[in-house]
């Protein structure tokens, strides 16, 4: 794909395509006629997910009602009145103060502070949306998920903006009211597959998601990494490479990777050597990086090549958040490339995820180098990556995962 067509991709699907949508079906149709113009097999398949509407929400309180959304998968209540105590810190001491409360903590909360928020007995939740300096009053939709309440009490959860949540604070709010009305039912989201075979039955999986946030077009997070797997596809389409690739463009990736973890869930995983996952390339600025769950010197080994192609990048050991992790929680090594904006821009899950952050000729680059190194494993005659995963690696994938708990620092 020549630069021009890449930018065409973007502008074409620049739109909202969260989880089970039609919008993100639409784009996987648009993916797999991409992938049949270029003359590669593909499929959609189908994986279910859980969803639930909001009906009707709200959040009284002594100053007025507060703008709030609801969280899907949450618990639902008529009408739930209780004292408000703001969660600044999640020592013990504080926790002990939420029993009877309806407790407000900024940001979002995981599996194990809700785990204490349940058990030391508060009964309902406000997080969170924005950055006070925000010129809007966006507010996320958000969901309880299922990983996260898995055995407790679905509280009833709201989302609010972080100014509100100021006001709240400032005006000193002795006691809300929430409401909050839903319906809960199974959806349907979508992987797209396409396969290029080689001279083996082994083959590297490439992946990236193609779905969005609510509140963003997902241009940088992942509608880059959706095109550069095409941009690759492009270029290996008409080889025979020694190992054989496949490309999964992920549906659902941003409720909790459901597109990638459908897949080790419902397809033969053994004859899989490598994984290759692109999430978030190509932006204008930014640090590029290879994050490997996997044995230590396939970090050495990119950190070298990037040396040799003139690439700079950072390549490091751990788990990235993204469609890489549910494959290296089966043992198969991985690795995530991507451009990661620096922190303070603040440009995915929201409205400043768009096409003024993307520049096409680092896109090409990361495609470029992405593709060097893709062509040395694919064509290696003995793949060198160990088909193993190390202790340490074993450790934060049961962290990551929700399996054991991190020891507090």
């Amino acid at each position: 794909m020549k630069k021009e067509e890449i930018l065409e991709f973007l502008n074409s699907n620049n739109y909202k395509r969260v989880s089970g949508s039609k919008e993100e079906l639409l784009l996987a149709q648009a993916i797999a006629e991409k992938c049949t113009k270029m003359g590669v097999e593909s499929q959609i398949e189908a994986f279910d997910v859980n969803e639930a509407d909001i009906e009707d929400c709200h959040l009284f309180t002594e100053i007025g009602e507060i703008k709030a959304k609801g969280y899907r998968l949450g618990g639902y209540t008529s009408e739930l009145k209780a004292p408000l105590y703001y969660l600044r810190s999640n020592d013990d001491y504080s926790l002990s103060n939420v029993k009877g409360k309806i407790v407000l903590k900024t940001g979002y909360f995981g599996k194990w502070l809700y785990n204490d928020i349940v058990k030391n007995g508060a009964l309902g939740i406000i997080t969170t949306s924005g950055l006070q300096t925000d010129n809007h009053e966006d507010i996320d939709n958000r969901e309880l998920r299922t990983v996260v309440s898995e055995g407790l009490d679905r509280l009833p959860c709201v989302n609010i903006n972080i100014k509100d949540a100021m006001r709240l604070i400032n005006e000193n709010v002795k006691e809300v009211t929430i409401s909050v009305k839903g319906n809960d039912y199974i959806n349907q989201s979508h992987n797209v597959i396409a396969r290029i075979d080689g001279e083996t039955e082994e083959k590297i999986v490439l992946t990236a998601h193609y779905d969005s946030s609510p509140l963003s077009n997902g241009i940088y997070d992942n509608l880059s990494g959706t095109v550069g797997l095409l941009a690759i596809m492009d270029k290996f389409k008409d080889t025979k490479p020694h190992y054989g690739l496949e490309f999964v463009f992920c549906g659902s990736e941003e409720r909790g990777l459901l597109g990638s973890r459908a897949y080790v869930k419902s397809h033969e995983l053994d004859n899989i050597r490598l994984v290759i996952n692109l999430d978030m390339i190509g932006s204008t600025l930014g640090e590029s990086i290879a994050c490997c769950t996997s044995e230590e010197k396939l970090v050495h080994y990119i950190e070298y090549m990037g040396y040799e192609y003139g690439y700079p990048l950072s390549a490091y050991q751990d788990v990235y958040s993204s469609d890489s992790t549910p494959f290296a929680d089966k043992g198969i090594p991985a690795v995530s490339f991507a451009r990661l904006d620096p922190h303070d821009m603040q440009i995915i899950h929201n409205r400043y995820d768009t096409m003024d952050n993307m520049n096409m000729n680092n896109l090409y680059e990361d495609v470029e180098f992405i593709s060097a190194f893709l062509n040395r494993m694919a064509n290696a005659k003995y793949l060198p990556v160990k088909r193993e995963m190390p202790e340490n690696m074993k450790e934060k994938l049961d962290e990551y995962n929700l399996r054991k708990r991190p020891k507090k620092k």
